[in-house]
């Protein structure tokens, strides 16, 4: 058990959407459907976005997305310091092993990132967040297969935020055909007897990752158009 590991962050991530006030994501979501497990195929502008140098974290920000990308009913939250919370990670030894001697602060343990958060006003309350890291593509690929792999290993295991403890049960699904790889996961939460999902897409194109996290219909609907603004210059 470690307190902290940088694997557990991806599920911490997640977890915040789920412990602010006016969030509910397992409420419907007026965005478009899941899709039913066929991959969409790659946009064009999409598939040219492939950054070649690792970008800084203030190029990182520039590439986010803003309100105006969304559409109408989203705005931006305050980023949550999350570095302030004791995260332990309970029953999962692969998540366990990764946390290694890092000291994660709320992002994953890459080099250059940043972060943007909005909550969506519709017929439900709901958020995205979205993430962007920039390493070589080889770390970039290693690294988040180690921490999606690790967490689809264990079906189920516990996490304590600060002192909350947070049942979770992780779900492989299949990714979007975006990018250079692509990883997607279902994380279902079980807190005070209530169940709640958050779905997580990652696309590393070239030396960028997006993840992007969220209500499953709101992932679904502005993953490649993080993608295809990440990837374009500023």
């Amino acid at each position: 058990m470690r307190r902290r590991s940088t694997t557990a962050v991806l599920a911490l991530t997640a977890l915040t959407l789920l412990t602010l006030p006016g969030c509910s994501s397992d409420s419907p979501s007026p965005a478009t459907p899941t899709p039913t497990g066929t991959a969409a195929e790659p946009k064009a502008a999409v598939d040219d976005a492939r950054p070649a140098k690792v970008l800084t974290p203030t190029q990182l920000r520039e590439r986010l997305l803003n309100e105006a990308d969304l559409g109408q009913g989203y705005t931006r939250k305050p980023e949550r310091d999350v570095s302030r919370d004791d995260v332990t990670v309970i029953g999962c030894p692969a998540l366990e092993k990764l946390g290694g001697d890092a000291a994660a602060d709320g992002s994953l343990n890459f080099p250059n990132r940043a972060k943007a958060a909005f909550t969506y006003t519709g017929s439900a309350d709901s958020e995205v967040t979205e993430e962007l890291y920039s390493d070589t593509a080889t770390r970039l690929s290693t690294g988040t297969k180690q921490i999606f792999d690790a967490m689809v290993s264990c079906p189920v295991y516990q996490v304590v935020v600060g002192s909350t403890p947070v049942k979770m049960a992780t779900q492989k699904i299949t990714a979007p055909a975006l990018g250079d790889e692509q990883w997607s996961q279902l994380l279902t939460f079980t807190t005070g007897g209530r169940d709640s999902v958050v779905k997580q897409t990652a696309v590393r194109t070239g030396t960028l990752l997006v993840i992007v996290s969220g209500s499953p219909g709101l992932v679904d609907t502005h993953v490649d158009k993080a993608l295809a603004k990440a990837g374009s210059p500023s």
